[in-house]
């Protein structure tokens, strides 16, 4: 193995344009979770690499995250969709969504990602959830009748205890083919963390 393995991954983490580097300084300052830079770039890329046009995100704190889809949508003519719960963090989001010049493919709604899930119509080709663990669950059902088939599932922060139910829950229906990752994520809040990945493979 490389000596010191989580300092060369360190040495590893992406490149990102000053507006992202910004929005890290207020995270920090603030104590607002983001999801960093690897899990960033991991969201454009597997965005950008399945061509999605419709992507769902639940929670978008300042929008870094929904900076990196957008800008996976927008290369294809697509849109993502935020939901936030918090005012102020959407307001937030759109001012930096807007300086992200990605304004026109991203549109944050404000409400309970509950509520807001019931009444909407799909299909999204893919959905990042990141909101409070304990939703997550409850959650599940929603994100299922939204997301298409072969339709990919990204959700941060699996390895909280909040997540515990719903990790399981993953693991065992049918209807997705899921993997849960333990990982090492420079940046990321926190840096020890879990990921679970999920391909919707059933109604």
């Amino acid at each position: 193995m490389i000596t010191d393995l989580e300092g060369h991954f360190r040495g590893l983490v992406p490149p990102r344009r000053e507006l992202l580097r910004r929005l890290e300084e207020e995270a920090a300052q603030e104590r607002i979770p983001i999801v960093g830079p690897v899990v960033g770039e991991l969201l454009f890329i597997l965005a950008t690499a399945m061509g999605a046009r419709d992507i769902l995100e639940l929670g978008t704190a300042t929008g870094y995250s929904a900076i990196y889809l957008a800008e996976a949508a927008a290369a294809v003519g697509g849109r993502v969709i935020s939901l936030e719960w918090d005012a102020d963090m959407a307001r937030r989001a759109r001012e930096n969504l807007v300086a992200g010049g990605l304004a026109a493919h991203a549109e944050v709604r404000l409400g309970d990602a509950q509520e807001l899930l019931a009444g909407m119509i799909g299909p999204f080709d893919l959905v990042f959830m990141d909101i409070d663990k304990e939703s997550y669950l409850p959650a599940l059902p929603g994100i299922h009748r939204l997301l298409r088939p072969g339709g990919l599932l990204v959700v941060d922060n699996t390895g909280f205890q909040g997540a515990a139910d719903f990790n399981s829950a993953l693991r065992q229906d049918h209807r997705w083919r899921s993997v849960h990752l333990l990982t090492f994520l420079p940046q990321h809040s926190p840096e020890q963390d879990g990921l679970a990945l999920a391909v919707k493979v059933a109604a």
